[in-house]
């Protein structure tokens, strides 16, 4: 990373150990310690954020929308007055195909 591009700072207190515990593990990657946390805690970040963005569906909701997919629910009058009044309707449809 170029310092130059760097422009904020995070501080952080922790014990002793935990120090010497992060410099260990910095030392056998062999980069600085500032390095290593910088880069865990980045990739602890990502990781983080890609579980809560992962949508985990189960077998009676995956059935439920694929028998939704599958043989969706007739139009209701209020969809089918919208798609009169944007000329949109079945016959229409098929002859733009």
């Amino acid at each position: 990373m170029a310092t130059a591009q760097l422009r904020e700072r995070l501080d952080a207190r922790i014990t002793t150990d935990e120090k010497n515990l992060l410099k260990e593990a910095a030392t056998l990657r062999g980069i600085s310690l500032t390095d290593f946390v910088v880069g865990s805690a980045h990739e602890a970040a990502i990781r983080t954020l890609q579980e809560r963005h992962i949508i985990e569906i189960g077998r009676r909701d995956q059935r439920t929308f694929v028998e939704a997919v599958l043989n969706p629910e007739p139009p209701h009058r209020r969809l089918r007055a919208a798609a009169a009044r944007h000329g949109l309707s079945r016959a229409s449809r098929r002859r733009r195909r």
